[in-house]
């Protein structure tokens, strides 16, 4: 796909060299470090928005900074591969606020980059979630309840189509709202059958998931995010969870 693994664990290795977890722009200037990191991940931080403001003013800037970094990395906004030929590995990805396509681009493509160098891409069934709107109404909500419920149902299918594979349940910023309220929805063995949870920026951050035991549980959560505080800020730490990708695709392996 589009940078390779072992960029991605450099560039990590570079980042938290300077204090991860990322802090705001009044703190430290976020800036690319390093040389040979791979492509994404620099361009994300070499065109990081100087932001610091309400999720509500944020969207626009969310859009266009997504929409920037897909046509500079190429990187796909849209999976719909559940229902076909089952593999050891299915990934249902939720993405974050104002983000475009099923699985967004900030989070959800490394993500899946980090899985098929891991696992191989012939093993892998990816599904975004759908009708779900992604707007900051959903978001102070608690979560679009048209997407928990259809995360819901794509757990339900998955399960009862490839009762084998391993399934990661996955999803950033309202995309964890929307894993917490879909596997609240499911019954306890249907929970209990899921693989791992994998949340990045989660605004419920800490929450138990229903007959999920914690030890399958993996949380990515910047320090200086306000957003991990069930708050409303956007600022750059919310925006470099990919760097963290490669410790959860590392848990979900391992559990």
């Amino acid at each position: 796909m589009f940078f390779k693994l072992e960029n991605l664990i450099l560039l990590s290795i570079v980042l938290n060299t300077y204090a991860l977890p990322l802090a705001e722009p009044n703190e430290v200037h976020i800036k690319e470090r390093g040389a040979g990191l791979n492509s994404f991940l620099s361009i994300l931080l070499s065109h990081l928005p100087a932001i610091n403001t309400s999720i509500t003013d944020a969207t626009k800037i969310i859009t266009g900074f997504d929409n920037l970094l897909g046509a500079l990395t190429g990187a796909q906004e849209t999976y719909n591969e559940l229902g076909g030929t089952c593999t050891e590995w299915t990934v249902i990805f939720a993405r974050g606020t104002a983000e475009p396509g099923n699985v967004g681009v900030l989070v959800g493509p490394p993500l899946f980059d980090a899985l098929e160098d891991k696992f191989g891409a012939s093993t892998l069934t990816i599904q975004g979630v759908n009708d779900y709107s992604a707007s900051v109404q959903g978001y102070l909500a608690g979560g679009d309840s048209n997407g928990s419920a259809e995360m819901a149902r794509q757990i339900r299918s998955a399960k009862s189509q490839c009762p084998h594979t391993k399934l990661i349940a996955s999803g950033y910023s309202q995309g964890c709202q929307i894993v917490h309220n879909a596997i609240a929805q499911l019954d306890s063995t249907t929970a209990s059958w899921i693989s791992s949870v994998l949340l990045f920026g989660d605004p419920l951050k800490g929450q138990a998931l229903n007959s999920v035991p914690q030890s399958r549980v993996f949380t990515a959560c910047h320090a200086l995010d306000d957003i991990c505080k069930n708050g409303i800020i956007i600022g750059p730490s919310h925006l470099t969870y990919a760097v963290d990708v490669v410790s959860a695709v590392n848990f979900a392996a391992a559990v």
